[in-house]
C-alpha cells in the first residue's frame, strides 16, 4: 500500500465523501488542506498534480486521482475487504453508478454548485427562483429512490450514500428538509448520522452552512 494523501477542504461535499469512505475502510492517510476560496487550487504545484484544479485529489504513491466518484470507487475496489460498499454484481453496481452520476449531475452540479456560485463566489444578493426549484427537485428524486429501501442504492450502505449525504446536507442551509414532506429522506439522513464515522461529514457540513447563512440573499422570479 502506497502512502495515501488527500487534498481538499472540509466544507467541500466531494471531499467529505472521500473522507467518509476512508473512514469506513479504516485507511490511514495524510490530509493537506487546499483553500479554494484563496484559490490555492491554482498553485503551480497543485496544477501539476491536478490540471483540472478541483478538490478532492487523492495521491496513492505515484498515482493521482481526482473527482470524488472516481476516488471512492477506486478506494473500495483496491482496499476494501469485501464488495459491500461497491458491489461487483453488475446490476447492483449499475444502480450504485446511476446514483453517483445522479449526485454529480443533478444534486451537486445543478442544485448545489449553481446556487452556491451565486451566493458565495459571485456574492449575488438575488438568486433566481429556478435555483431553489432545483433543490426541491433533488429532494423529490431522493425521496422517490428511498421509497422501498433504507439506503440510496438498495438495502445496504454503499459509496452512493457517502456521495449523496454530503451534497444533500449541504443543501439544507438553502432549503430545510421537512420530515412531513420528505419522511424517507429524513429517515435516511438520521440513519447515516448513526454511523460511527459520520463526523467526517458533519464537521464540514456545519462549516459550509455557517458560511452560507452569513450571506444575505433573496429569491427572485
Amino acid at each position: 500500500m502506497g502512502k495515501l494523501v488527500l487534498y481538499g477542504v472540509d466544507a467541500s461535499p466531494p471531499v467529505r465523501a472521500v473522507k467518509l469512505t476512508l473512514a469506513a475502510l479504516k485507511l490511514p492517510y495524510d490530509y493537506t488542506v487546499v483553500n479554494v476560496l484563496n484559490k490555492e487550487q491554482f498553485a503551480e504545484g497543485y496544477l501539476k498534480k491536478n490540471p483540472q484544479h478541483t478538490v478532492p485529489l487523492l495521491e496513492d504513491g505515484e498515482a493521482l486521482i481526482w473527482d470524488s466518484h472516481a476516488i471512492i470507487a477506486y478506494l473500495v475496489s483496491k482496499y476494501a475487504k469485501d464488495d459491500s460498499l461497491y458491489p461487483k454484481d453488475l446490476l447492483k453496481r449499475a444502480v450504485v453508478d446511476q446514483r453517483l452520476h445522479f449526485e454529480g449531475g443533478v444534486v451537486f452540479a445543478n442544485a448545489l454548485r449553481s446556487i452556491t456560485k451565486y451566493v458565495l463566489f459571485l456574492n449575488k444578493t438575488e438568486v433566481p427562483k429556478e435555483r431553489i426549484e432545483a433543490i426541491t427537485e433533488a429532494y423529490d428524486f431522493v425521496e422517490a429512490f428511498l421509497k422501498d429501501h433504507n439506503y440510496i442504492a438498495g438495502d445496504q450502505l454503499t459509496i452512493a450514500d457517502f456521495s449523496l449525504i454530503t451534497s444533500i446536507t449541504s443543501l439544507v442551509p438553502y432549503i430545510p428538509i421537512e420530515a412531513s414532506k420528505y419522511p424517507k429522506l429524513s429517515a435516511w439522513i438520521k440513519r447515516l448520522e448513526k454511523l460511527p464515522y459520520y463526523a467526517e461529514n458533519a464537521k464540514g457540513a456545519e462549516q459550509f452552512a455557517a458560511v452560507i447563512k452569513s450571506k444575505k440573499f433573496t429569491v427572485v422570479d
